[in-house]
């Protein structure tokens, strides 16, 4: 649930047609969130499964299978910006992310040229443009940012991209700061719940308490975003969904809530946290305290920097691999 008194805001992590056009409004006229963010599985889930979509793709005739996918992206990513609009204009985030091709993150041309149309097509000024955090994403994101365009990065697991993000995200802005007229906002999105999804196996073995590394690793990241100091430049904790029963459905909101940061969630998730709401937000979390972890980390065998690099290069895989079926199968 949006808190605006703390500045959290509640973002939903899911975008598809028949909820768009029924469910979704409701859950932004009640204040439950003030954003949302799609991404390739998302899309491919969608547009594969639901039924929603079936009349449009019948309609298709010399259109190839990526022309066809974003034909039906910008569609619902243009109803979602339209209908987080109010927010939008009063201040209240009202952000929409549409993602560039997976197959583009290490080309830094073809993801600015891919952000600039995707922006241009959906023509709604509270869409951010999603790219990953690669050498190419970086460059991507100023060239962006320095044009107006919103920017969110994607696939952050380290302290170390999520400061080569702000210094891109930093330099776009103060280019715009001298233009006449734009604004543009960026989201840091950090990968939460893929390291203990990887890590937990190996520490309950060891007998350690589970479900704490990715929870940490945020923590260390918001604490360098925010010491960066940048208003517009804030961090969203993503994949926050909780898989099994070991932890609460809502656990990686609350142990997460914290000022200036973005938790963007599947429904299921928020509905749950709506249900009992946190009031005081656990973040930050002292610097020493989260050393203190990663250097047990290291005691019990666990190398950050190689889980590092495993979380970044499955998440580019699992996100090419969605959008590579999505396109056969259209």
């Amino acid at each position: 649930m949006v808190d605006k008194n703390m500045g959290f805001s509640m973002w939903l992590d899911f975008v598809e047609r028949d909820f768009l056009n029924n469910e979704f409004t409701p859950l932004i006229e009640k204040g439950i969130i003030n954003g949302a963010t799609s991404n390739p599985s998302i899309f491919a889930n969608a547009i594969t499964t639901s039924a929603a979509y079936h009349e449009q793709i019948a309609s298709f005739r010399k259109q190839s299978p990526k022309q066809r996918y974003e034909a039906m992206a910008i569609e619902d990513i243009r109803t979602a910006a339209k209908k987080l609009r109010s927010s939008y204009k009063s201040g209240n985030d009202g952000f929409i992310s549409v993602e560039v091709d997976p197959f583009l993150a290490n080309d830094t041309e073809g993801t600015v040229r891919e952000g600039k149309r995707l922006f241009r097509d959906i023509g709604e000024p509270n869409v951010m443009i999603k790219i990953p955090a690669t050498e190419a994403g970086y460059e991507a994101m100023y060239t962006l940012i320095s044009l107006g365009i919103s920017v969110n990065a994607t696939l952050v697991f380290s302290p170390a991209q999520a400061e080569r993000c702000v210094e891109a995200m930093s330099r776009g802005l103060d280019e715009l700061s001298m233009g006449v007229g734009l604004n543009a906002q960026a989201v840091i999105s950090v990968f939460v719940s893929r390291f203990d999804r990887l890590l937990d196996p190996i520490l309950r073995q060891k007998g350690i308490q589970t479900g704490k590394t990715g929870v940490y690793n945020a923590a260390r990241i918001y604490n360098i975003v925010e010491e960066m100091g940048y208003p517009n430049i804030r961090t969203l904790f993503a994949s926050t969904g909780v898989k099994g029963d070991d932890l609460p459905a809502d656990y990686y909101i609350k142990e997460l809530l914290a000022p200036h940061s973005i938790n963007t969630a599947p429904l299921a998730t928020i509905e749950e946290y709506i249900k009992a709401p946190s009031a005081e937000p656990n973040l930050p979390i002292p610097a020493d305290e989260i050393d203190g972890y990663f250097d047990s980390l290291k005691s019990w065998d666990i190398d950050i920097d190689a889980v590092y690099v495993q979380l970044m290069d499955e998440g580019v895989k699992a996100f090419e691999q969605a959008f590579k079926e999505m396109l056969e199968k259209l």
